[in-house]
């Protein structure tokens, strides 16, 4: 009996360690599509032992529901700027130990102390870079220095908008003077007249699929990220990028680790592995977004660090805003957009 039991604990012991092991090897990441070198991921594996398993999101709305919901075992997540505050007021992150981040001082000042995290305890910047209209020039003959140009009707059906409530409601504000973070009723009303006045205008409401279209020339204009209009304006030179005079959004993506996180100290490692000049070079040069990681914005050539796509000087923007977290009364804006979206 006695044998019996000491071979039961041994079983229930090495169970346990391999449990813990396993645990060890592994870290969960949730990230945006098409915005990380997977290279890189390869690379931490074979450096740490640890393995990434890596899932992606296409908005900030999805991730936010899948991290509410639970069920979940993300350990690292990349949201956007107004998205981190959301998640901090709800306690759904939880704080960083920089102890275990020793490379965070490669990034930029100027990228730290924002209005989403103030103190920098819960995020550590990842890509930054700001919304503007890819077009193709081939097709625009005119100068694209306005969001109204979305409203042409000469270009009906060629018109690609954001499948994302903020970033599509800001063009509509921002084309009416208003801020992109107004919880004004009255304005967003007219937002969204406008909006529903362009819609048999838009040819899709897309989000990756957007970009084979325009580098296929099957569209005139898409709204999108700098990131992306760098990527697909060095595959065909027919289009160019622009920031509309009226202004628009410059954001800050962020790596952050969920309050229910099993695996932190593999996190705390992921997050300073991506911090390394080396991988942080590797990351950008593929991805095309901008780095605000100083030591790798070093090592680009100079055409990317003086093109004024990817590294703007935003000193010189008028009316450039940074989301914020509207807490209760984002449900205007879910509102108008299931209004504008259901036509």
């Amino acid at each position: 009996m006695k044998k019996w039991l000491v071979l039961l604990m041994v079983c229930v012991l090495a169970f346990t360690m391999l449990s813990c092991q396993q645990d060890d090897e592994v870290v969960y990441v949730y990230n945006w599509g098409d915005y990380i070198d997977e290279s890189v991921l390869d690379k931490f594996q074979e450096e740490t032992g640890i393995k990434v398993i890596y899932e992606m999101f296409e908005t900030n709305e999805l991730m936010y529901t899948k991290l509410k919901n639970g069920g979940n075992n993300y350990d690292v997540c990349i949201p956007s700027d107004y998205m981190i505050t959301k998640l901090i007021n709800e306690d759904m992150i939880q704080k960083l130990d920089y102890s275990k981040i020793d490379l965070y001082d490669n990034i930029g000042n100027e990228y730290k102390d924002q209005a989403f995290d103030p103190n920098n305890e819960y995020s550590v910047p990842y890509f930054f870079g700001t919304n503007g209209i890819l077009y193709n020039k081939e097709i625009v003959q005119e100068p694209v220095d306005s969001w109204a140009i979305l409203w042409d009707e000469k270009y009906a059906g060629q018109i690609l908008m954001n499948n994302s409530q903020r970033d599509s409601i800001m063009v509509a504000l921002k084309l009416l003077g208003y801020s992109m973070n107004t919880t004004n009723e009255a304005e967003l009303e007219e937002a969204k007249d406008l909006l529903l006045d362009q819609r048999d205008l838009v040819m899709a409401y897309v989000v990756d699929n957007g970009k084979d279209m325009m580098l296929n020339e099957e569209a005139a204009f898409l709204v999108t990220w700098n990131g992306d209009a760098i990527t697909l304006i060095d595959e065909n030179p027919h289009l160019a990028y622009a920031i509309p005079k009226e202004g628009s959004n410059v954001w800050i993506d962020s790596m952050v680790i969920p309050s229910d996180a099993k695996n932190i100290d593999n996190a705390h490692k992921f997050i300073n592995f991506m911090l390394r000049e080396d991988i942080a070079f590797l990351n950008t040069d593929y991805v095309g977004y901008s780095t605000p990681n100083m030591k790798a914005y070093a090592m680009l050539d100079e055409d990317m660090r003086t093109n004024e796509v990817a590294y703007p000087d935003l000193n010189a923007l008028e009316y450039m805003e940074v989301f914020i977290d509207l807490g209760d009364k984002i449900e205007l804006y879910n509102d108008l957009w299931l209004e504008i979206t259901s036509q």
